[in-house]
């Protein structure tokens, strides 16, 4: 495209220097480096400030490393210059999703498919901030409306699983769910086509990790029954994980990610078991505690009182960029100031890598944990669990021991709608948002339900039907710069 079509006045200097950056930046955003590309595109914009474009794809970029708010304040440039616009809607209306205003995101998409009415992304896109407001219904109208236009957009029936699963139709939605693989960059393992269910008795089958470690604890739970089918099941884990998932009953061998594997004859990755199992809201595989820890010196080491442990963060990156999502699920550690008023807790921090420390009497033993095993062991000695949407609720869960989750207003798939308790874990209580950004109301809620109810009460004996991990005891004592107050 010439420069003379892109800009008015046409042929200057300043447009000729602007479309170079402009292709600088697409080229730069092509070759993995977001931040130069962020920059070329704002020197593109800033030569020419009628060139729309380049603030659409200056929002994009940094949108895409995590400045939502920078992002919202391009897309708005240009919309100023194409008023209207479909694309410019677009990327607006992704911003706004970002930052949890769904209702505003939605009203971009709606505006957006007034003059592009089959363009399917924005479909898609309506139907995510339908379905993050809660209103799955309408939500699976809009995704169905973007698979029958593209039938082969990976992403369109991926986000339509998600909205299955959420609304509890597994019937549907795991069987969709299978698209994640064929997205842009999420191709599965070439292991050949993956185990399905047929009879594998007397085979030996390779169960593999495919995402994060919160969903790798949750969904270690089918290896047992792949197991009580008669196969030889071998585990490939991430490495901080395989020293805990050798307590999963029956499983003749747990592999960390980038070591040699065996040989074997089926595959399957543990995402894709639920389908396999063919499993229905009713039959959750519920039974906990499914993997073992052994408190060891914790029960002995933490002082006397109410023992709770807090994480409230996940992780801020994903694939080495920033993870949008972690700026809904995260919370500030200051809101958690209120649960000093319980008298005799002691509070035990979870959290691995903290951004911030909460303003309480705090125990940070962290950095003497080497995998989660480690953790799961220290856990094993805690009264409760208090913990955002991270591997943290998963691995208490995992263990059958009380966490209470807390949920940002637009839940992941796995926590369902509108329930305060999860089909998942057993002795899990969720306290959601009830409006985005609303984490006071829910330490609010935690802090009320602890003084009028106490936490649930369940022995710290970490006892359970796995095999124990092989635990090791540390020498020393606390490291004072960790024992905050």
């Amino acid at each position: 495209m010439q420069a003379e079509t892109l800009f008015s006045p046409a042929g200057t200097a300043a447009a000729d220097q602007a479309l170079q950056r402009f292709e600088v930046g697409n080229a730069l955003l092509a070759g993995g480096d977001p931040v130069a590309a962020a920059e070329a595109f704002l020197a593109a914009a800033q030569l020419a400030p009628e060139f729309a474009p380049a603030w659409l794809n200056l929002a994009e970029t940094l949108r895409s490393l995590g400045a939502v708010a920078d992002a919202v304040a391009m897309a708005e440039q240009a919309l100023a210059l194409r008023p209207g616009d479909p694309h410019s809607l677009q990327v607006m209306g992704n911003a706004r999703h970002d930052l949890g205003d769904f209702e505003a995101a939605a009203g971009c998409y709606r505006a957006a498919l007034i003059r592009a009415p089959d363009h399917a992304g924005v479909w898609t896109n309506l139907g995510n901030s339908l379905h993050a407001m809660g209103r799955a219904t309408e939500a699976l109208g809009m995704q169905d409306r973007a698979v029958a236009l593209t039938p082969e957009d990976a992403e369109a029936h991926f986000c339509r699983a998600l909205t299955l699963l959420a609304s509890g139709d597994f019937a549907r939605g795991w069987a969709e769910y299978e698209w994640r693989f064929r997205r842009p960059g999420r191709q599965g393992r070439r292991f050949g086509p993956a185990w399905r269910g047929e009879p594998i008795e007397g085979r030996t089958i390779l169960l593999h990790a495919e995402q994060g470690h919160g969903d790798t604890l949750q969904f270690l739970r089918y290896a047992p029954m792949v197991v009580a089918r008669g196969a030889r099941v071998v585990l490939e884990v991430q490495p901080a994980l395989r020293r805990l998932a050798e307590s999963v009953p029956g499983v003749v061998q747990v592999v960390a990610a980038g070591e040699p594997l065996p040989q074997f004859a089926a595959h399957c990755p543990l995402l894709s078991l639920p389908l396999a199992c063919d499993t229905r809201l009713a039959t959750i595989p519920a039974g906990v505690p499914y993997l073992a820890a052994d408190p060891g010196a914790w029960s002995a080491r933490l002082p006397p009182g109410l023992r709770i442990g807090l994480c409230w963060a996940g992780a801020a990156t994903e694939h080495g960029l920033p993870f949008p999502l972690d700026q809904r699920r995260s919370l500030d550690p200051a809101l958690l100031a209120p649960l000093a008023k319980l008298p005799g807790a002691v509070f035990v921090s979870l959290q691995k890598e903290p951004r911030g420390i909460p303003p309480l009497p705090l125990l940070d033993p962290m950095p003497l944990m080497r995998d989660f095993a480690d953790t799961a062991g220290l856990m094993a000695a805690l009264d409760l669990v208090i913990s955002v949407d991270t591997s943290v609720a998963h691995l208490a869960g995992a263990l059958g021991r009380p966490v209470w989750l807390l949920s940002r207003a637009d839940p992941c798939w796995r926590w369902l709608h509108g329930r305060d308790d999860s089909p998942w874990y057993p002795t899990m209580r969720i306290f959601r948002q009830r409006a985005p950004g609303d984490w006071q109301g829910v330490i609010g809620r935690v802090l009320a339900t602890l003084q009028a109810e106490g936490p649930p009460r369940q022995s710290a004996s970490g006892s359970g039907s796995g095999r124990p991990f092989r635990a090791t005891s540390h020498a020393g004592g606390w490291p004072p710069e960790r024992c905050l107050s």
